[in-house]
């Protein structure tokens, strides 16, 4: 039923009985709807009077979202989970102050003249932290030179080349990998590493380039380039999973885009998915650096622990976590104790500031592409 120029339904006693030509029977009379002026309904038969209850014929009113309530256990849980998120926080400051408060001997002796003096003697207290922080730096970007072009090619072959069943199973062995703890890497660099770097690798590369400061020196086995070589292959899996990741996070549809213009497969991946990813993969190396700078044991037994820097790769030399490990038990004094704790503040605080860049990057990446 049609409504009338002045807007009124037409009531029940304007409709008529009508007959079905085909059937011979009586079509029943329809029932009539009346739209008040407060735009209440009312439905009755035609011809009749009865109406719907008064509960029916309520205005109709906009719907409204439930109010959101919270009874005891909501708000109970909701404080009990935030407390928690709260420890972690309270604990890293915790840690960062008592480092502080137990090192506060050589910050006060020493100042910032102990990040660069390169002298570390226990018998007369003169410590300086420059061979051990500078060791950290040599050993864990070597690692980095050596590991992340290797760990970006295994994230884009996992990604874009390879089978799903060969997918599968070489990613279970590359996250595999990062679970191996590091006295095992140290044990296999002592076996293995040390063995074939004295034999095999020192000998020609001296004989060529032993006139150079970075390959000078006798083929020992041991050092800071036997040191950078267990650390790459320890920090390999954290790039080759989280960029994996990172690119598995590109939108299909630029895959699709660029393959319809008709590019290959290497171009698409070149040009469209590793540019990107690429905040995302940065973020894996930073994080994969900041588990090289924070690595000990399989470090420690390799490369050498002496108190001195130098630039060839075949020489002996520490890292920061090496010479904590080393010394800490000998510490006698509270000049040469609080020495190596200084060295754990600012190996802590590198830590962090790593570990949030390289978060930040990845957060970036995903961010974008849930969007």
């Amino acid at each position: 039923m049609e409504p009338d120029a002045a807007g009124t339904v037409p009531s029940a006693e304007e409709v008529r009985d009508t007959t079905d030509p085909h059937t011979a029977t009586e079509v029943p009379r329809t029932h009539a709807v009346t739209i008040g002026r407060d735009r209440s309904l009312a439905v009755s038969p035609a011809g009749s009077i009865a109406a719907w209850p008064a509960e029916i014929r309520q205005p109709l009113r906009e719907p409204h979202p439930p109010a959101r309530s919270f009874n005891v256990g909501d708000r109970l849980f909701s404080w009990l989970t935030a407390a928690f998120a709260g420890l972690i926080l309270a604990v890293i400051a915790v840690m960062i102050a008592t480092l502080a408060w137990q090192s506060r001997v050589t910050i006060q002796l020493y100042g910032l003249s102990f990040l660069y003096t390169s002298t570390w003697d226990p018998v007369h207290n003169v410590f300086g932290a420059a061979p051990a922080i500078l060791g950290t730096v040599y050993t864990s970007l070597l690692a980095l030179l050596l590991a992340a072009p290797i760990g970006v090619m295994v994230a884009i072959f996992l990604v874009e080349m390879a089978p799903r069943r060969v997918r599968t199973s070489l990613g279970f062995v590359v996250e595999l990998l990062a679970a191996v703890p590091s006295i095992v890497y140290g044990l296999w660099a002592l076996i293995v590493l040390v063995p074939l770097v004295r034999d095999h690798i020192q000998p020609p590369l001296i004989d060529h380039f032993g006139n150079t400061p970075f390959f000078s020196g006798y083929p020992i086995g041991l050092g800071v380039f036997t040191a950078s070589l267990i650390l790459s292959i320890m920090i390999l899996p954290t790039i080759a999973s989280i960029s994996r990741d990172v690119m598995l996070a590109v939108p299909n549809s630029q895959r699709d885009a660029m393959l319809a213009l008709g590019a290959t497969r290497w171009e698409t991946t070149w040009k469209v998915v590793v540019p990107y990813a690429r905040s995302g993969i940065i973020g894996a190396i930073v994080l994969a650096l900041g588990r090289a700078v924070g690595e000990t044991m399989a470090v420690q037994m390799v490369i050498g622990n002496t108190q001195s820097f130098n630039l060839s790769l075949f020489n002996f030399g520490t890292t920061m976590p090496a010479t904590i490990v080393n010394q800490f038990t000998e510490a006698t004094g509270e000049t040469y104790l609080s020495a190596l704790i200084e060295l754990a503040l600012i190996l802590m605080i590198v830590t962090i500031i790593l570990n949030a860049i390289a978060r930040l990057l990845v957060w970036r990446v995903t961010r974008v592409a849930g969007s």
